[in-house]
């Protein structure tokens, strides 16, 4: 934190200013060099007469944060917090160190409540103490501002906290109080902030086994995002129409949602959704067609280099095992399966229970192998994962998996 003095001299370096040119008429260059230096502290008098020729308010100079320098911290922040998951290495811990030293003087202002924000945030996923006073913090500030739609970023956030824990129930609870209490708010009017409330609420419906109602609030959403052309979390409301489409045998409405994704994607140059509609085609051939020769097709013919992201790689590493397995190549599918390693960026019950299905072909290429104990070991590694998920397709595989290696 810089003092009163280099606030000074910064702001006239800045500004190309020499001593001579501050000083002025009304102090000499000896005094104002012994001010920014800090060996002088100015009067109240010379304090308003410097922040006239800085062209600066007088609150900037006392503020041990200049305004500047703040913006300069978010800029930086900012950069760090918004770094792609497929890039993503320490930026949570530079973003802290960058922060940390300005925390305690975080007291009002935007930049003072966003950067509080990330600060709290990052602790979080850090696993950091302290992190929940300094984001209610955050919190108020920006309910003091009016600014209604940050303040929902960060119900969107507590929200999600538990879901880490895999407390979807609890995730849920809270994400229903903070909406009531934005709809409740006339000045929350934001779509974008709609449609992510939406997707949540849909994602931890479907966590909690709801899918009735998860269902009611993606379409309902799916169709505000379409009426109004506004296009936040569209990508990811199709990737849920499209599984919740698999999960229920209407292979019409999934290609017809991944064709939606697949629209998307050129409309919008995104990449990702490019992949997940190669990657749902392969798991669709995989787990529901038993198609394993056109799995290993599209396979093969994947043009796209996304299977090789950071994300992404565990599915396909999980595909390609299942596809090998199929294909009567056990010992090249366990080899492959053997690899997958779920992203801890996933905790959604849906997307573990599609990975839990790992132990389960390996437990199947054992069992063609001939050595059932190893098989019976992983079938029921699976049950044991599967057992506290909600009943989906991939839970009733791997029952059905244990139950006959078991009996077999």
């Amino acid at each position: 934190m810089s003092t009163l003095g280099e606030r000074i001299r910064k702001l006239r370096k800045q500004q190309k200013m020499t001593l001579e040119t501050l000083a002025g008429s009304e102090l000499t260059k000896g005094m104002l060099s012994l001010i920014e230096n800090n060996k002088a502290n100015p009067s109240i008098e010379s304090l308003n007469y410097i922040a006239y020729r800085l062209n600066v308010d007088v609150a900037e100079l006392l503020e041990e944060i200049s305004g500047h320098e703040l913006r300069a911290v978010l800029e930086k922040a900012e950069i760090l917090l918004n770094t792609r998951y497929d890039e993503l290495t320490n930026e949570h811990q530079q973003l802290i160190e960058l922060v940390e030293p300005y925390a305690s003087k975080l007291t009002q202002g935007y930049e003072s409540a966003r950067l509080l924000e990330m600060y709290s945030k990052c602790l979080f996923h850090e696993k950091k103490d302290g992190w929940e006073p300094l984001i209610n913090r955050a919190a108020t500030m920006y309910e003091q501002m009016n600014l209604t739609t940050k303040r929902g970023d960060i119900g969107l956030f507590l929200a999600a906290v538990p879901f880490y824990s895999r407390d979807y129930q609890k995730s849920l609870d809270i994400l229903h109080i903070e909406r009531a209490e934005l709809e409740a708010n006339p000045l929350w009017i934001d779509p974008l902030s709609r449609l992510d409330y939406d997707y949540l609420e849909t994602a931890l419906l479907f966590a909690v086994g709801n899918s009735e109602e998860a269902i009611q609030v993606m379409d309902k959403a799916i169709e505000f995002s379409n009426k109004n052309k506004i296009f936040n979390q569209v990508d990811n409301l199709y990737r849920l129409a499209a599984f919740q489409a698999m999960m229920s045998e209407d292979e019409e409405k999934k290609n017809y949602y991944l064709q939606k994704l697949i629209s998307y994607g050129e409309f919008a140059d995104d990449e990702d959704s490019k992949v997940f509609t190669q990657y749902a085609e392969i798991h669709y051939l995989n787990s529901y067609k038993k198609m394993y020769e056109e799995a290993d097709h599209l396979y093969n013919s994947l043009s796209i280099r996304g299977t090789e992201k950071k994300l992404y790689t565990p599915f396909f590493l999980l595909e390609r095992g299942k596809t090998l397995y199929g294909l009567q190549k056990f010992e090249e599918a366990i080899e492959k399966l053997n690899e997958v390693l779920i992203p801890d960026i996933l905790q959604h019950p849906i997307d573990l229970s599609i990975f839990y299905e790992k132990d389960a072909y390996i437990a199947l290429c054992y069992m063609d192998l001939n050595e059932k104990e190893k098989a019976l070991e992983f079938a029921k590694i699976a049950l044991d994962n599967i057992n506290e998920m909600p009943d989906t397709p991939y839970k009733a595989f791997i029952k059905e998996t244990y139950e006959k290696v078991k009996r077999d």
